[in-house]
């Protein structure tokens, strides 16, 4: 069985998380640090936190700009539910949109959505493509839209607009013109989850950008507070002599993330742009030969050429012209049948019982509901083979073929 998406777990990594329990140091500590650090570097924004999930660095950015009941925060409908828990959990209202044909945000969408109570816009960059985010970050500092924000916060006068949290779980490595994912907005959070392209099993990291003024170190500190109890000294500082002495000086929460999931994720980076980025282009490369060729295929969109966009290849999204959701469900029955692993990413947050339940409706976004009906996630990661991957282009077609030939008799 070819699989979809498991992580590279190699004997570097093991000799490193080893060395990591050797060490006597396996919470946050030294290499977490490190680990920040070399993200900072790589991403080139201004400071980094690593958490224990991108989940966490969203909530937290939420509950650190204040988002409470009574604001919006807008998002995409076409995106998984984490995205909109994070909100519900800070007792604000998702307001979700419609996407593009790139299965990212659309931004006339947006801007209709735009309301006083707006705080907040969450794009998500789906597959690792990056939303257009020069013109996003130009839309919330237009007169007119900043003139409709009310804060209600310190850092929302502040900031006086509606803050960007990108959701960039997908699309660490991705650029708009030479400029990483991390570095295009106020905020951005990556996942290193261990179906994405940098796993450290579980976790996530916080990339702060923060411009107007903002102290982006200050920042950092209040949020390492925020994630570790409120509790204003790590464990990493109480190991200084006479320094064990700390305060509980907010009721925070238990999102840091553990140096033996830092030390996986410090070998993943450091091989990240020389070896993870290029194969996974390459099966993309092959995906795209392969399949390019039939009619029915419609290709993922993975760079743009015009704005620069370069994504991190994280989703191989194939679309399948002319076919509803039915259809597509019985192409996938067929495809695992050959013994080759697929998915679909996502079901839209809408079409969840739980949203459903609130009053949200996927008729709502059509062109959501349009993608998602059409869409099958390829197998990809490190280790898969040129020959495994001929052999999921192989069962693709013979699915597609048979469910399409299967209808027109």
């Amino acid at each position: 069985m070819i699989p979809f998406s498991p992580p590279r777990m190699d004997q570097l990594i093991i000799d490193e998380v080893v060395a990591t329990l050797k060490s006597g140091w396996i919470t946050t500590g030294p290499r977490t640090k490190l680990f920040e650090k070399k993200l900072t570097d790589y991403c080139g924004n201004k400071k980094t936190l690593c958490l224990n999930s991108a989940t966490a660095g969203l909530e937290l950015i939420l509950r650190w700009f204040g988002v409470q009941e009574g604001d919006e925060v807008i998002l995409p409908a076409y995106t998984y539910s984490a995205t909109a828990n994070v909100i519900m959990h800070c007792g604000a209202k998702p307001v979700f949109v419609d996407v593009n044909s790139d299965f990212n945000i659309s931004l006339p969408a947006i801007e209709k959505a735009i309301t006083p109570k707006t705080k907040v816009i969450m794009p998500v960059d789906f597959g690792g493509l990056p939303c257009d985010y020069e013109k996003l970050n130009a839309l919330v500092r237009r007169p007119e839209i900043k003139a409709l924000f009310n804060a209600s916060t310190a850092e929302q006068t502040q900031l006086g607009r509606i803050l960007i949290l990108a959701d960039a779980a997908h699309s660490l490595g991705a650029e708009i013109a030479g400029k990483k994912s991390g570095s295009l907005t106020d905020v951005s959070v990556f996942s290193f989850h261990a179906v994405k392209n940098l796993s450290t099993a579980e976790g996530g990291a916080i990339a702060l950008n923060l411009s107007d003024g903002f102290d982006n170190e200050e920042i950092y500190t209040k949020l390492c507070i925020k994630s570790l109890h409120g509790q204003n000294k790590d464990a990493l500082a109480k190991t200084q002599k006479g320094n064990w002495k700390y305060d509980i000086v907010e009721a925070g929460y238990k999102m840091n993330m553990t140096d033996i999931l830092a030390a996986i994720g410090l070998v993943e980076l450091d091989r990240y742009e020389g070896e993870t980025l290029p194969r996974r282009r390459e099966i993309f490369d092959i995906y795209n030969q392969g399949l390019g060729k039939y009619a029915w295929a419609e290709l993922p969109m993975m760079e743009n050429l015009e704005t620069g966009k370069i994504s991190s290849y994280h989703l191989y999204p194939l679309k399948i012209k002319n076919i509803n959701e039915e259809q597509r469900d019985e192409i996938m029955k067929h495809i695992f049948d050959q013994d080759v692993s697929v998915n679909v990413h996502f079901i839209p947050v809408p079409m969840m019982s739980y949203y459903k339940k609130l009053g949200y409706s996927i008729h709502d976004y059509p062109e959501t509901y349009q993608q998602y009906s059409r869409e099958i996630s390829l197998p990809v990661f490190f280790d898969l083979s040129t020959l495994q991957a001929e052999k999921v282009i192989q069962s693709v077609v013979d699915a597609v073929e048979k469910v399409l030939n299967f209808q027109k008799n």
